[in-house]
């Protein structure tokens, strides 16, 4: 339930022209997610918010601290089990996360409505290998990303920096080549 509340707070702050993500809130059609519409935002260096912070707990019981971030490029990205877009986009990350892994790019997944066996039914289905945090009972990785860059649909995916800063986001399922473009983006920042 926190974690629902936590999607809804970052829809509440959207400027005054809506956009697609905060229409479909509004609609409360009962799909179970708010798809977001591709939209991808870069962050130029002076652009780019305090560095993310906070601790969780992988489905492993893998204790993931931000702070062992520095230097390295992450992929962090929200999602559950029975959201359709989630499903469209896992081969590419499954894809990506391979191809950048000797480079030392990391790739983390934040699961917000799932248990266990749900999250990991999902990752043998798909071949997923990276760690997945748990925050469905307290919603703390949503509410700590929140000030920074609201995720405001599921899924949604950031690219973080080696400086621990966001510098990109996708709203949405994540294209492949956008992806690698701004993995790419990010690698080259820390150079």
């Amino acid at each position: 339930m926190a974690a629902l509340a936590a999607l809804a707070v970052p829809l509440a702050a959207c400027t005054p022209t809506e956009s697609n993500v905060a229409e479909q809130a509004k609609k409360g059609d009962g799909k179970g997610y708010i798809a977001g519409d591709g939209t991808v935002q870069e962050y130029a260096p002076d652009q780019r918010a305090e560095p993310v912070e906070f601790t969780a707990t992988s489905f492993d019981g893998e204790s993931i601290n931000t702070a062992d971030w520095e230097g390295k490029v992450t992929v962090l990205n929200f999602w559950y089990a029975a959201c359709a877009p989630c499903r469209l986009e896992a081969p590419t990350l499954k894809k990506l996360s391979n191809e950048f892994k000797k480079q030392g790019v990391q790739f983390i997944g934040v699961n917000v409505r799932d248990e266990k066996a749900a999250a990991d039914a999902f990752d043998k289905t798909f071949g997923l290998e990276y760690p997945s945090i748990n925050d469905v009972k307290d919603g703390g990785v949503q509410l700590a990303l929140a000030k920074i860059v609201p995720a405001q649909a599921v899924p949604t995916t950031l690219v973080i920096g080696p400086d621990r800063r966001v510098t990109a986001r996708v709203l949405g399922v994540t294209e492949e080549s956008t992806l690698r473009s701004l993995i790419k983006t990010a690698l080259a920042d820390g150079k």
